[in-house]
């Protein structure tokens, strides 16, 4: 059992909520309570790996920092599982675009801005064999998938759920990246598979969706400027669904 303070966030019990909004950036986490969340406090500093605790519309959610990458992922996901008890993770990230890229004119290309959730993940990453996991199928939690897709519906907003692919490199070869978009795979990320194996091994929730902010094999990208505004509707579908979770 982990033992909370922890060296990597100085929460109290019940100083976190049941739901945590998960964003990779932790100024993204702050943006993201001093946008939308009322009477938000600061419980983790950490590292500088920023957590706020308030309030969506008088339920309760959290909104926890990740950092970069399957390891910092698999820490933070499972002291929140584990140590501050924490029933649902619903990722908010980034992700590069490889589904359908030699069909630039179909409309069911993954382009700029689409937004996508993680049914299933593909990876390159050791984490499953190094935890002693490699019998483990990480997948979303079907529940939270089937709220999020009637959210959607009655908002009208499109996402696309399918297979993303978890590197543990940044800078692939775009010869590796095309091998990739060969295998029906949507988009490609760093975080998402630790995710859902803690998720799995804690009997826990997780739903991991992303804003598609570039496509590495055709050079197309967001700017800066673009992927601090653009997440925003992302980012108001996971509040709602943070809503939805936080009344069970």
């Amino acid at each position: 059992m982990i033992m909370v303070p922890t060296p990597h966030n100085n929460a109290k019990i019940g100083d976190i909520a049941k739901v945590v909004i998960m964003p990779g950036d932790p100024l993204r986490a702050k943006y993201i309570a001093e946008t939308y969340l009322n009477e938000y406090v600061c419980y983790n500093e950490v590292r500088g790996m920023l957590g706020y605790t308030g309030y969506y519309k008088d339920v309760k959610v959290s909104v926890q920092g990740s950092g970069m990458g399957v390891p910092s992922m698999g820490i933070y996901s499972r002291e929140l599982f584990e140590g501050y008890d924490v029933d649902y993770i619903i990722r908010v990230g980034s992700a590069g675009a490889l589904a359908n890229n030699e069909a630039s004119d179909s409309a069911n290309r993954v382009k700029l801005r689409d937004i996508l959730v993680a049914e299933t993940v593909d990876t390159d990453s050791n984490f499953l064999v190094s935890n002693e996991l490699e019998e483990l199928f990480p997948v979303v939690s079907y529940d939270m998938l089937e709220k999020l897709e009637k959210i959607a519906n009655q908002n009208k907003t499109q996402i696309k759920v399918g297979e993303i692919y978890t590197s543990d490199s940044f800078y692939k070869s775009k010869e590796q990246l095309v091998e990739t978009s060969k295998l029906d795979i949507l988009g490609v990320e760093m975080e998402t598979l630790a995710l859902y194996a803690n998720a799995a091994i804690t009997s826990k929730n997780a739903l991991a969706m992303f804003t598609v902010s570039d496509n590495p094999i055709l050079g197309e990208s967001l700017s800066a400027s673009e992927r601090q505004t653009g997440f925003n509707k992302m980012i108001e579908l996971a509040l709602a669904l943070a809503i939805e979770c936080g009344k069970e």
